[in-house]
């Protein structure tokens, strides 16, 4: 290990480079223990687990008895106390409660790029890390999906740090297999991915997806609409700001592995018709997003990904 990071866990941990660096991804559990995924609030999941938190139902802990009131459960009423004030009494418990956590992961060859401090593939996987160590942290059972161009890895949720290291496995090797921005012999679209996260997503769970998002469509749209109605979803868009943006008055050379096109970016009609294109894709996305009430997080390759956790679920802003 790196003599820096035996002394500081934290130091060096920032996303850099083309391909992941797995000792840093299994670093990220130390920064994650300042996140808090979740608030402490009333919740309406239905399955046991082992956090407590502040709502009241029937459970495994007694908690209070309180005057009947409409609506609640005539199998709690307490007829001791009911027959003893002659007056109707209910008992109430404090349930322990679970969320099963599940991170979705594109790491396609679109993936594969950037101009900051390290590419989009990168940063996905320190995301997802991050987001999984966090829910381990928790006690939360941990799920996953990695996609490829042509490949998809599952993993059962479980509340278990083998789950927590086998995502960190698959995106590791995922992240290696990339090589170019432009997939050989097409991908896996989007939209057949979000059906896929419908799937395994059992209902009441917290998704995250994270990816660029740029194949998104009315079918993704659709699976979208239909994955919000039974789990708290977040998505998190990587993006690279030369992606929204050409340098100004500048010869560049494009390439996809086989072909070469230089691009004059002092063509003013080139620049904006480029940053008009990307606008109004992220602005699609927004758009959806805002209708469903589904947070859109921006994270850019040049972002601290601790950083941004921190703000977002940190304990203390918690």
């Amino acid at each position: 290990m790196d003599p820096v990071a035996a002394a500081d866990p934290l130091a060096n941990i920032r996303p850099d480079g083309a391909y992941t660096e797995l000792e840093k991804l299994l670093r990220l559990r130390f920064a994650a223990a300042e996140l808090a995924l979740f608030a402490r609030r009333a919740s309406s999941a239905a399955s046991g687990g082992q956090v407590r938190t502040r709502f009241r139902g029937r459970g495994m802990e007694f908690e209070e008895v309180r005057p009947y009131q409409i609506g609640d459960d005539i199998r709690n009423i307490d007829w001791r106390v009911t027959a003893r004030a002659q007056k109707t009494y209910t008992k109430l418990y404090r349930e322990e409660r679970e969320r099963p956590v599940f991170v979705w992961v594109d790491q396609r060859s679109p993936m594969f790029f950037g101009s900051q401090c390290c590419f989009k593939s990168v940063m996905a996987a320190h995301l997802a890390s991050l987001l999984g160590w966090a829910a381990l942290g928790n006690s939360d059972r941990i799920g996953a999906q990695v996609f490829g161009d042509r490949e998809q890895h599952d993993i059962r949720p479980r509340r278990s740090k083998h789950a927590l290291l086998e995502l960190i496995h698959q995106l590791h090797q995922s992240n290696r297999r990339l090589a170019s921005p432009v997939a050989a012999g097409g991908q896996n679209a989007l939209a057949g991915m979000l059906t896929d996260a419908r799937r395994v997503s059992k209902p009441g769970s917290a998704v995250f997806l994270i990816g660029d998002f740029h194949d998104f469509d009315a079918a993704c749209e659709e699976q979208l609409f239909q994955l919000a109605r039974h789990t708290d979803i977040s998505l998190f868009q990587v993006s690279d700001p030369l992606e929204s943006r050409l340098p100004a008055a500048a010869r560049l050379t494009v390439t996809d592995g086989r072909r070469r096109l230089p691009l004059n970016t002092a063509a003013k009609n080139l620049t904006e018709g480029f940053a008009a294109s990307y606008r109004r894709r992220r602005q699609a996305l927004q758009k959806t997003c805002a209708g469903l009430a589904v947070p859109l997080i921006e994270v850019s390759t040049g972002d601290d990904p601790v950083a941004l956790l921190r703000s977002l679920y940190g304990r203390k802003h918690r």
